[in-house]
This record gives structure tokens, C-alpha cells and sequence, in this order.
């Protein structure tokens, strides 16, 4: 159906209602009414997100409530009285979108276990486990900004359903014809059928002590948690009650929370892109931090899933550092606390994406720990930890993605800032007990492993003709790329969509034994690599570059060159 006919099929549908049909009215410009139907919103291996208002392309309760019929479809032809429990952030409509999933899974006879206020994502992944429910829903757009609204979908596993299961689901919403086919329940009739039951504080207190479980020195932090300093920021989202709590029980007084960011807050008057990646969400912590004199600094983005810290560097000056160097360290203080107090388990394993840095390979070889990469996703790790649960193979002891996610223990299956910013918190702590401050150990892990620095470049291209954009650049860098990057040698190549590693200086070819997705990763003979993939979440093309220095200045100056050399090519196919 071309996008006219299904801008039409909106307008005189009985099933949509007058607001709806008011907005689409209203469109005095034909791109915008192509944008909004020229495709449906995509539910790709998480589920959906896109900018919020009409049309198929679009985050409404019509495409919310497609997808939820087409998943309780899914959930009653392979589970027998199946049950979802569904979260939701503080993003704008988050909350009617999580009541119109929820009702519509009612009117389906399956049950529904929603949270009565706002809750973070690792919090949903949580309670599908505790409550053993077939799936879950979180109403979440993560760190994107405002206009966003998106709705991920997890296992009984607790971790978001990956490919096979997301393909399954996906076939069940393409059946899903027309929006009369989408049952809704009276919210009333739903509780009083017992199909529709509020949750809160009592899974609450359960995920906290679990959360409390996973400090490694205990000793450490009862003793002196209140020596330590914090500045903390929820950026207006699910973070401020659960980090708080959690520090506050384990006796961290000193947390000061930026009060111009602690109310949720879905239009994020003080961070337009609510990401802890970006150093201008921390500008009113960094302000406070003049008269408090700070031994942390960090905030989590509006669903509290990824953490974003800032440390004081060896001049003195605050230094936001990156999703790596944050990974970095907690890999090392998780392996070298678990080492050093016999606490580590025999088959310790760490996981980490492709895109994220090699800086860890030494510290996993050195504490006898195995490193195994995934796609980028952190469902990936997710997959992972259920696969060793099951079959007892290996013991997982952190994973992390370059991006801000980390996760420790196995409660949770999805990236967890509640967790991390507990164990951020505790590793300043073990530093500053010792006379060093996170910015120091940070440089001594450097000298000891390898300068590494690392880079993310993304080209934002909007709608069909950004879309069509991506794909031609990675075709292009598939079949057309040039054997040599300023005189250095393009050694490896790996195609993640045809599952083939080639050797290019062997002559040699060997099987990715990971999901086909349409990325691509170049290695070159100084280990210096770039990996080009388009954004599963928003409408951009991500190009991730690494490099390894004999010290920082030789690193960065080798990133420089190094992303001006990949730009040019990257530049020269958009063109």
C-alpha cells in the first residue's frame, strides 16, 4: 500500500479516533505525510521505537496496539496462560502506552502485572524473573531525545527477545490486518477478571537487596561510604528513587542529587538529548561541583539503563569519561576484587560487544578470565548468560557495551545503572582509600595494558532517503573498500551479514559464529580497526574507530588521523 493509501486509510477508518485524524489533517507538507507512512514503524529485535504522533511510521497507541496483538498472538500459541509484566518511564506517553499494551494483552485473557508508577528498564527485566512471567514490556526511547518514544520486548528469561523470537512476533503483528483486529479490555473489567494486577514496592525491596548483594568489598564500603562524595543526576528520568535508595541503605551519605534534574520529566527541559554520552547533560552537576568538590560525579539516562560518570583528571579539572573507560575500569576493579578476596568462580567469563574496546583483552588474560564478543546489543549478553545458566558451561562475571551499559550478577539480563552506579561508587571508594582518584587508576590501567582510544562518528540521515543513503554506503564498503588506509594494510575483514571473516594476507576465510546482522568491521596491521553499522534505534549510520598509542598523546593523535583518513572514505560513499 503506497503511503497516500494508507494516509487515507487512517482518515476514514472507524477505528481512529478524531484527535488522530485532526493531527493528519492538519499535515501541510506531502514529505511529512510520506515520513509518517511510508513504511510501518519498524518492530526489529527489541521491538519498536520512533517519534511520537500519527501514522504507521510512528509511536501511537494504534502502533502500540498492533505489536501487542500480534505479541499476544505469539505468547497464547506457545505458552499455556501466559502472563507480561510491563514498566514504563517517564518519557511522554509512556504511561498510556504501557495501559493500552496492558489492557489489550487483557482482552486477550492474559495476564498483566503493570507498575503502578514510573520504573527502570533493568527493574522490568527483573520482575519477569521473579514473577516467572512468559514476556515483558518496557515503555522506554532509552537516552533519544524528546519527540521519542519506543516499547522493548523481553523474554521469560528476563533479557529482550533476540532474532529467533523476535521474528516469531513479528510474523504474528504482520497478521494483524486492520485495526478492528486489536482488542482492548475496560480497565475496571480487567481488574475484576484478575487479569490486570498493580505491582510496586514489594518487588521493589526484593530487587534492592539484590542490587546490595553484588558489592564485592563489603567490609570497605560499611566502613567508610561516608568518606566518599557524589554528585548524582537522573537527567529527569526512572534513576533518582532506586540509586538513591540504594546507595543511601549501603551508607553512602554524601550524594547530592541535581535538583534541577531530579523530577521526572519527559520533555527534559534541562538535557534536550537526555544521554549520559553527551558531556552537556552534566553542566548544573559540574556547576555544583565547584563548592562540593566531588569524588564522583555521574548520572543515568531516563529509563536507567546506562550510566554516564565524570572524574576529577591529574590537573584537577572534571573529565567526562567515556562508555569504554568507565568499562575499563570496572573490568578490572570487578577482576582484581574477586581475585584478590578468593571470591572468583572456576570458567569466569567477561563479554563485551564487537564495537567495544580491545583494552580488556590483557585484563581478562591476565586473571584467567575468558572474553567472548557479541554483536552490539546488549540482548546479545543477555542470550549469553541464559545459555551458560542452562547448560553450566562458564560463570558470568560482568559484560559491558561501549555505549554506557554494564551488568554485574545475573538477576538482571539487560544493562542495569542502578547496578553500576553501586559499583562506580565503591570502586572511587577502593581508589580514593588508597590516594588515587578513578582519573589516576584510569591511567595506570593505560600503562599497564595499552593506550587505547576509541571513537564514535554517527551521520544522522532522516527518513526513505537517509535510509537508502545507509544501506549504499555499507554496500559500497562491503564490495569497493581499498586494501590499504594511509599506507597500512587492511589484515581482516569481517562481514557480520554474510557470517565470513576473511584473512586478506592468508588468503584464508572462516565462519562468524555470531547472528547475521549488516555490519562491518575492518582490522588493520597496527590493530587500529573501524566498524561501520547502521543505529537499530535511531535514523543514523554509526562508525565506531580504535586505535592503540605508545602513550595518550601518541593515541590521540592517532585517532585523529585515523578518523579523518575513515571519514573521507565513509564521506566519499554518501556522496
Amino acid at each position: 500500500m503506497a503511503y497516500l493509501e494508507k494516509f487515507n486509510h487512517w482518515l476514514n477508518s472507524k477505528e481512529i479516533d478524531q484527535e488522530t485524524k485532526q493531527e493528519l489533517l492538519s499535515i501541510k507538507d506531502e514529505k511529512d505525510i510520506e515520513d509518517r507512512f511510508y513504511k510501518d514503524l519498524e518492530f526489529g529485535t527489541g521491538g519498536l521505537r520512533g517519534i511520537i504522533g500519527a501514522g504507521s511510521n510512528r509511536m501511537n497507541v494504534y502502533t502500540v496496539g498492533k505489536a501487542t496483538q500480534g505479541l499476544a498472538d505469539y505468547l497464547k500459541d506457545n505458552f499455556n496462560n501466559p502472563s507480561v509484566a510491563i514498566a514504563y518511564d517517564s518519557r511522554n506517553m509512556s504511561k498510556e502506552f504501557a495501559k493500552a499494551a496492558a489492557l489489550n494483552l487483557c482482552a486477550n485473557g492474559i495476564k498483566v502485572y503493570l507498575y503502578e508508577s514510573l520504573r527502570p528498564t533493568p527493574v522490568l527485566s527483573f520482575t519477569v524473573r521473579y514473577l516467572k512471567c512468559s514476556a515483558g514490556i518496557v515503555v522506554t526511547a532509552s537516552h533519544n531525545p524528546k519527540q521519542y518514544n519506543g516499547y522493548k520486548v523481553y523474554g521469560q528469561d528476563g533479557g529482550q527477545v533476540t532474532d529467533n523470537a523476535a521474528k516469531a512476533i513479528l510474523s504474528c503483528i504482520n497478521k494483524v490486518n486492520d485495526f478492528s483486529d486489536i482488542k482492548v479490555l475496560d480497565e475496571k473489567k480487567a481488574v475484576e477478571k484478575d487479569l490486570l494486577i498493580y505491582i510496586g514496592e514489594d518487588i521493589d525491596k526484593v530487587y534492592i537487596e539484590k542490587v546490595k548483594g553484588l558489592s564485592i568489598r563489603e567490609e570497605l564500603v560499611k566502613e567508610s561510604a561516608e568518606d566518599l562524595n557524589i554528585i548524582y543526576t537522573p537527567i529527569h528520568g526512572t534513576g533518582n528513587i532506586p540509586v538513591r535508595r540504594v546507595l543511601r541503605e549501603l551508607g553512602y551519605k554524601n550524594l547530592q542529587v541535581v535538583k534541577e534534574q531530579e523530577i521526572p520529566d519527559g520533555n527534559f527541559p534541562t538535557a534536550p538529548y537526555p544521554n549520559p554520552e553527551e558531556p552537556a547533560v552534566f553542566a548544573l552537576a559540574l556547576e555544583m561541583a565547584k563548592n562540593l568538590n566531588a569524588d564522583i560525579i555521574f548520572g543515568t539516562d531516563p529509563d536507567c539503563d546506562r550510566i554516564g560518570v565524570v572524574v576529577k583528571d591529574n590537573k584537577g579539572e572534571y573529565k567526562v569519561l567515556t562508555g569504554n573507560q568507565t568499562g575499563m575500569l570496572l573490568t578490572h576493579y570487578v577482576l582484581s576484587s574477586l581475585k584478590e578476596l578468593n571470591k572468583m568462580p572456576k570458567n569466569g567469563v567477561l563479554i563485551k560487544t564487537i564495537v567495544t574496546t580491545e583494552s580488556v583483552r590483557g585484563i581478562a588474560e591476565e586473571y584467567g578470565v575468558e572474553l567472548i564478543e557479541v554483536l552490539t546489543g546488549f540482548k546479545y549478553i543477555g542470550e549469553k548468560i541464559k545459555e551458560f545458566e542452562m547448560d553450566g558451561s562458564k560463570n558470568y562475571l560482568f559484560g559491558f557495551e561501549e555505549s554506557y551499559g554494564y551488568l554485574a550478577g545475573n538477576f538482571v539480563r539487560d544493562k542495569d545503572a542502578v547496578i553500576a552506579s553501586m559499583l562506580i561508587c565503591e570502586m572511587t571508594l577502593y581508589y580514593k582509600k588508597q590516594g588515587k582518584t578513578l582519573y589516576e587508576a584510569l591511567l595506570e590501567l593505560y600503562e599497564k595494558y595499552g593506550y587505547f582510544k576509541e571513537k564514535l562518528v554517527s551521520f544522522e540521515l532522516k527518513g526513505k532517503e537517509g535510509q537508502e543513503k545507509i544501506s549504499n554506503c555499507i554496500e559500497y564498503l562491503r564490495h569497493s573498500m581499498k586494501p590499504t588506509i594511509n599506507g597500512c594494510n587492511i589484515v581482516r575483514k569481517m562481514d557480520y551479514k554474510t557470517s565470513i571473516e576473511k584473512d586478506l594476507l592468508k588468503f584464508q576465510e572462516k565462519i562468524i559464529d555470531l547472528p547475521k546482522s549488516n555490519v562491518l568491521k575492518f582490522v588493520l596491521e597496527d590493530n587500529s580497526w573501524f566498524v561501520v553499522r547502521p543505529s537499530g534505534t535511531e535514523p543514523k549510520m554509526k562508525v565506531y574507530l580504535s586505535v592503540t598509542g605508545n602513550t595518550m598523546e601518541d593515541a590521540e593523535k592517532k585517532i585523529e588521523e585515523f578518523q579523518k583518513s575513515i571519514m573521507d572514505i565513509v564521506n566519499t560513499s554518501l556522496e
